[in-house]
C-alpha cells in the first residue's frame, strides 16, 4: 500500500525538501503541495491523501485552524502530521486539541519524518519525546504556561501519559495497562459442514 501525502507549507524550499525525502520511499507518494492552510480542504478533496503534513505558521490560515477545518470536514481521514519550527508547549497543545495526529519539529532527521508519516498513516499518534515530557510535567502539576487551564486527568489517563513520556508505543501502553493473559483466551470453535 502506498501512503499518499499532501504537503502544506508556505516555504517552497521546505515543501521541495519534504517531497524529495518522502518521494524517495517506495511506500510513500507526495500527491500534492499547497502554500497555505486556506486551500487545504480543496487540496484534500482533489488529491485524496492519507496524511496531510502541515506547518503551523502560514500567512492566511495557520496549521492549527487548517487542522480544525479538516477535522470538521473529514473527522478521521486524512491523518494530520504537524511539522513545525515552533515546537513550544502552546503550539503542541493547540495542534493536538485541534485534532492533529502527530507533531514533529522541522529539525527532525529525514528518517524521523518518514517514520512519522508511516506512524500516523498506520493509525497511531505521534509526539516527539520532549513534547511528551513537557505535557506530562504540565498535567502532573509540575508547572506550565501561566494562565493555562488545568485539566484533571483520571488515574488511568495519568498512567497512560506517564508511559507515553517513557517512550512506550500505543501497543506497549495497552499491554501495560490491560494485561491479557493468553492462557485465558478462548477461541471460537469452527464447525465444518
Amino acid at each position: 500500500m502506498t501512503i499518499r501525502v499532501l504537503l502544506v507549507d508556505d516555504e517552497e524550499l521546505v515543501r521541495s525538501g519534504l517531497r524529495t525525502i518522502l518521494d524517495a520511499q517506495e511506500d510513500i507518494e507526495v500527491v500534492g503541495e499547497v502554500a497555505d492552510g486556506a486551500v487545504v480542504v480543496p487540496a484534500v478533496a482533489r488529491s485524496c491523501p492519507d496524511v496531510v503534513v502541515l506547518d503551523i505558521r502560514m500567512p492566511l490560515v495557520d496549521g492549527i485552524e487548517a487542522t480544525r477545518t479538516l477535522r470538521r470536514r473529514y473527522p478521521t481521514v486524512p491523518r494530520v502530521l504537524v511539522l513545525t519550527t515552533f515546537a513550544d508547549d502552546e503550539n503542541v497543545y493547540a495542534a493536538l486539541h485541534a485534532g492533529a495526529d502527530g507533531f514533529l519539529p522541522k529539525r527532525a532527521r529525514p528518517a524521523e519524518i518518514v517514520d512519522a508519516v508511516r506512524t500516523v498513516a498506520g493509525g497511531e499518534s505521534l509526539l516527539f519525546p520532549a513534547a511528551i515530557r513537557s505535557l506530562a510535567v504540565r498535567h502532573a502539576g509540575g508547572g506550565g504556561a501561566r494562565g493555562a487551564a488545568r485539566v484533571a486527568l483520571t488515574d488511568r489517563e495519568a498512567d497512560a501519559l506517564r508511559l507515553m513520556a517513557h517512550g512506550l508505543s500505543n501497543g506497549e501502553i495497552a499491554t501495560e495497562l490491560v494485561p491479557v493473559p493468553y492462557t485465558h483466551l478462548t477461541l471460537p470453535t469452527i464447525r465444518r459442514a
